[in-house]
């Protein structure tokens, strides 16, 4: 049963499978802080200085301060029950990015593959009986005609 697990994870699907996913994450942690850091805040700027991470609902009051809460942070600490719809959209735009970029990705590496030639063509059919017969055939076997 070792050998066989070692057999198994020794495989090039799953070392690539491994090294693919360690790159994802810092991919998607580079995404994240671009978004956030680069994106966000100029379009929260031309929005009225709008920070889309303090954009929530306040469902349920927290027990210690029942609020206002400034900041989503403030809320969290409280204890309330928010809907942060505001992180929702910081999350929504870092998906589609990353999404942009994987279809980028996969079209450049589909655009560097070989692409297959098709098979020469070594048969044709015979006007007469339709059997398909070599290419350099001047007889056809089945029906005994003569090929031009």
């Amino acid at each position: 049963m070792l050998n066989e697990f070692k057999k198994f994870a020794l495989k090039g699907n799953v070392v690539d499978m491994a090294v693919g996913i360690i790159i994802g994450g810092a991919f998607g942690t580079i995404v994240k802080s671009f978004v956030a850091d680069i994106i966000m805040p100029p379009i929260g700027l031309m929005l009225g200085g709008v920070d889309f991470t303090d954009m929530f609902v306040v469902l349920r009051a927290g027990i210690e301060n029942p609020g206002p809460y400034v900041a989503l942070a403030d809320a969290q600490a409280a204890g309330a029950v928010t809907l942060n719809y505001g992180v929702f959209i910081t999350n929504t735009i870092s998906f589609i990015i990353v999404a942009f970029a994987v279809f980028w990705l996969v079209k450049g590496m589909n655009s560097l593959r070989a692409k297959e030639e098709p098979a020469p063509v070594t048969t044709k059919d015979c006007p007469h009986c339709c059997t398909s017969i070599p290419m350099a055939a001047k007889r056809c076997p089945a029906c005994t005609s003569e090929l031009s």
